[in-house]
C-alpha cells in the first residue's frame, strides 16, 4: 500500500512538471507561428530599426522602438523608486527592528502586492499626477513619470520581502565575528551581511524588473497610449503590454496584419524577460560561487 501511495505521488509531481512544459511550450508556439506569419509580410529590420509605431493608421509603420522605449522608460522609473526604498526597508527589518515589529509591519508591506494594479492606475492619475503638475507645470495628463512613480511603488515588496529573506538567512556567525573584529551594526550590515546575501537581492530585483515590464493596467491608464520614440517622462508613451491591451480590445480584425502586431510585440516581450531572466541566473550563479 505504501508503494502504491509513493507510485501515486511521484506520478503525480510528474504530471505537474510535464502539465507546466506543455503550457509553456504551447504558449510560446501561438507566439512564433503567428509573429512568422507577420514578419512573413514586415521586414524584421524595419521592426527592429524603424522610429515609427502606426499599424492602426493610414500610413503604416512597425517599428517597434517606441513601444520598447515606452517600456524601458517607466520600469526604469519603477525601480528607481522601488529599488532604495525596497532595499533600505529590508536592511531595517533584519538588522534593527525589533522581531515583534518585524512580524507585524512585513506582511503589511506585502499588502501593497495583492492591490489590484487598476487601482494603482486611477491613484497615479487622479492623485499623482495632479500632484506632480503643481511641481512641473509643463507635465501631460498622460505621462510615465507618474505610472512609473506607482510601478515603484507596487513592486516595493518584490524587493523588500524577497530580499529582507535573504539578509536574514545569514548565518549569524557572521555577524558576530564582524562585531568581535570591532566592526559597528552600520558597517556589519552594509559590509557583512548584503554582500554574503547579495544573491538573494539581486534575485528580488531581476523581480521586480520582469513584474515591471510586464505591468500592463498602471501604464494603460496613467501613461497613456501614444507610442514615440523618447525617453522624456513627461509625456505620453505607450508600452507594449498597453498596446496589445488596446489591439485586444478593440475592433481590429482577427487574422488581418494590424491584428498579428500584437504576436510580434509579445514575442519582443517575451525575448526580452528571457534574456532577463537569464542574466539573472548568471549573476546569481556567480556570487553564489563568490561567497560559497
Amino acid at each position: 500500500m505504501r508503494k502504491i501511495k509513493e507510485f501515486v505521488i511521484e506520478k503525480s509531481l510528474l504530471s505537474s512538471a510535464l502539465i507546466t512544459i506543455a503550457v509553456t511550450f504551447g504558449i510560446i508556439s501561438v507566439l512564433a507561428v503567428e509573429a512568422f506569419q507577420f514578419f512573413s509580410e514586415v521586414s524584421i529590420v524595419d521592426f527592429l530599426t524603424d522610429s515609427q509605431w502606426t499599424p492602426l493608421f493610414t500610413d503604416k509603420h512597425y517599428g517597434i522602438l517606441p513601444l520598447l522605449s515606452g517600456t524601458l522608460l517607466t520600469s526604469f522609473i519603477a525601480i528607481s523608486v522601488a529599488l532604495p526604498v525596497g532595499l533600505s526597508i529590508s536592511i531595517y527589518l533584519s538588522e534593527y527592528a525589533p522581531k515583534s515589529f518585524r512580524k507585524t509591519i512585513k506582511p503589511l508591506l506585502e499588502l501593497l502586492a495583492s492591490i489590484p494594479t487598476v487601482v494603482y492606475g486611477f491613484f497615479a492619475l487622479i492623485v499623482v499626477t495632479p500632484f506632480l503638475q503643481q511641481i512641473i507645470p509643463d507635465l501631460s495628463g498622460f505621462n510615465s513619470l507618474s505610472a512609473g512613480i506607482v510601478m515603484g511603488i507596487m513592486i516595493i515588496p518584490f524587493i523588500s520581502s524577497l530580499s529582507e529573506d535573504a539578509l536574514h538567512a545569514v548565518p549569524k556567525a557572521m555577524r558576530e565575528a564582524s562585531y568581535g573584529m570591532g566592526a559597528t551594526k552600520l558597517q556589519t550590515a552594509f559590509k557583512v551581511v548584503v554582500p554574503a546575501a547579495s544573491s538573494g537581492i539581486i534575485v528580488s530585483i531581476i523581480l521586480a524588473i520582469s513584474r515591471a515590464i510586464g505591468e500592463t493596467m498602471i501604464v494603460a491608464i496613467a501613461a497613456g497610449q501614444q507610442p514615440r520614440l523618447t525617453f522624456d517622462p513627461t509625456v505620453p508613451v505607450e508600452t507594449i503590454t498597453a498596446y496589445i491591451v488596446q489591439v485586444s480590445l478593440g475592433d481590429v480584425q482577427h487574422g488581418s496584419i494590424e491584428y498579428r502586431t500584437i504576436f510580434a510585440a509579445g514575442i519582443t516581450l517575451f525575448v526580452f524577460t528571457f534574456l532577463l531572466n537569464t542574466l539573472s541566473f548568471y549573476i546569481r550563479k556567480k556570487y553564489r560561487q563568490k561567497y560559497e
